[in-house]
């Protein structure tokens, strides 16, 4: 018998905890997820799941209201009109369909769901609060998958009705005349999709000199150019929500980001704050392990997932998922738990996050993985290397073409001296589908010069890509990198 109730204890059951117990069962762990809310965690219940209902639904709205691409196709409609509450009942319906498909396969695969607030005691104990009181179990590991919680700025007021989140606006409750969005990341930039496919006017305040700072600039701009200047929404760029009070209206003022002076009073009906998440790390009882977070809050780990006390591993202590801070997106805390179960159980592996893609599900999609041209510049001036890149446009692309819908572009980023792709950046249809053959590419650090005779069907739109590996130059004499890449290097 085992001294310890279970072999793996995972505290927090979101997409990264829940992957990670999949896989130790299938290892054979004896496993158990604590949990303190509702299945899934943010992706499922208030994140990807439900934002991507809402861009389904709000993007079948614009498609049939754009009578001049349908027309040329030969195709015309009559007036069409949408009801809000049955959009919102999609998104929420998908949310509760999933979140019980989670917890059926965890209940079928015989993982232990213990309700509660999870607390590290020590190295191999954990505490957990519920309605009947603290119990305490005892494990051989102790996986931490707490994850993360939007960020709002300092004078900024949250009513959850007038000023409100993410985590209120997926549930689409109204639909106001005139939003405010403060932040132009992917989450700024889906929920103006969502808004402005619905009827609403959107005004986007960035603080940053630029809009979409985290994508690739040429991307941007495209970005720019095809997602905000047709659509009704006005932008501010360079400035600060200073101070955001709710009410009706909600009067938010502006300020210069560098001066801090105030440069103008919006009212507004309503404001969504998309500034980003932070790691939801308090009260894990992680100090009784000595471990300190770091100055950002986040839980600080190596490429194996192993806990870190001044930079050295805790034996047996793991965490994975938002609150490590490496990359905040729902797929990649699946597979650092992954990848923390393999060295449980003594198959060591680390992760790589320049293979790890991401996506904004807007219309048309935005995607990208590995380095953006300026990334790969400052690494090449680092190593020793020159850079340069490659584009391939939908317009020259039979199968958009065929679509009407020619709008964006592919960029590959690589080394001329060996070939080996740095990084590829998508804007156009199915952009979010097309980019995993790239991070695929980037995993196994293929070459431009290898990547172009793969044969791909056609017509379609994956031959983007393969048009973009056969225009890439490279340098007759091929040579090995001087300072081998860096795999598991952090990004961005």
């Amino acid at each position: 018998m085992s001294e310890f109730d279970y072999d793996l204890i995972i505290i927090g059951a979101g997409v990264g905890g829940h992957g990670a117990a999949l896989h130790a069962v299938k290892c054979g762990l004896k496993t158990a997820i604590i949990e303190a809310k509702d299945m899934g965690g943010t992706c499922v219940n208030r994140g990807c799941i439900p934002s991507k209902a809402l861009l389904a639904a709000s993007g079948r709205v614009r498609e049939l209201r754009d009578s001049h691409h349908l027309a040329s196709l030969g195709i015309q409609l009559g007036a069409v009109n949408f009801d809000r509450t049955t959009i919102s009942d999609h998104a929420n319906n998908l949310v509760g369909k999933i979140r019980a498909d989670l917890t059926n396969s965890l209940k079928r695969l015989k993982v232990d769901t213990l309700q509660g607030w999870g607390k590290v005691v020590d190295t191999h104990k954990v505490s957990v609060i519920g309605d009947s009181g603290e119990k305490v179990y005892t494990a051989k590991d102790i996986m931490l998958c707490p994850g993360s919680i939007p960020f709002v700025p300092p004078g900024i007021e949250i009513d959850h009705k007038t000023v409100f989140t993410s985590d209120e606006a997926v549930r689409l409750e109204t639909l106001p005349q005139w939003l405010a969005i403060i932040g132009s990341g992917y989450i700024g930039l889906e929920f103006s999709d969502i808004y402005t496919a619905l009827g609403c006017e959107v005004t986007m305040i960035e603080a940053l000199d630029n809009l979409m700072p985290g994508f690739d600039p040429e991307i941007s701009k495209i970005a720019e150019r095809v997602l905000i200047k047709p659509r009704d929404i006005e932008t501010y760029v360079g400035v600060i929500a200073k101070s955001v009070k709710p009410g009706n209206p909600v009067t938010i003022e502006l300020a210069d980001m560098k001066t801090k002076e105030t440069i103008e009073v919006l009212e507004v009906d309503a404001c969504l704050v998309a500034t980003g998440r932070i790691p939801a790390t308090k009260n894990l009882g992680i100090e009784s392990v000595g471990v300190q977070l770091d100055k950002r809050g986040y839980i600080p780990v190596n490429d194996k997932m192993q806990v870190l006390k001044e930079g050295q591993p805790i034996p047996h202590l793991w965490a994975v998922g938002d609150a490590t801070g490496k990359m905040m997106l729902a797929h990649a805390a699946s597979g650092q738990g992954v990848i923390a179960v393999e060295n449980i159980c003594g198959r060591e592996k680390t992760i790589d996050y320049r293979c790890i893609p991401a996506a904004a599900f807007t219309h048309p999609e935005i995607s990208y993985v590995g380095l953006t041209e300026p990334q790969a510049e400052a690494l090449g001036k680092e190593e020793g290397f020159s850079v340069t890149s490659v584009k391939t446009y939908f317009k020259g692309n039979s199968k958009a073409l065929a679509e009407g819908e020619t709008e964006g572009l592919a960029k590959v980023v690589y080394r001329p001296d060996t070939g080996e792709v740095l990084g590829v950046h998508i804007i156009g249809i199915h952009a979010s589908d097309l980019i995993q053959e790239a991070a695929n590419a980037i995993a196994k650090r293929q070459k431009v010069q290898d990547l172009a005779f793969y044969i791909h069907t056609h017509p379609t739109l994956s031959e983007v890509l393969d048009e973009a590996y056969k225009r890439a130059e490279v340098s007759p004499q091929e040579a090995e990198p001087a300072i081998k890449p860096k795999r598991g290097k952090k990004v961005g």
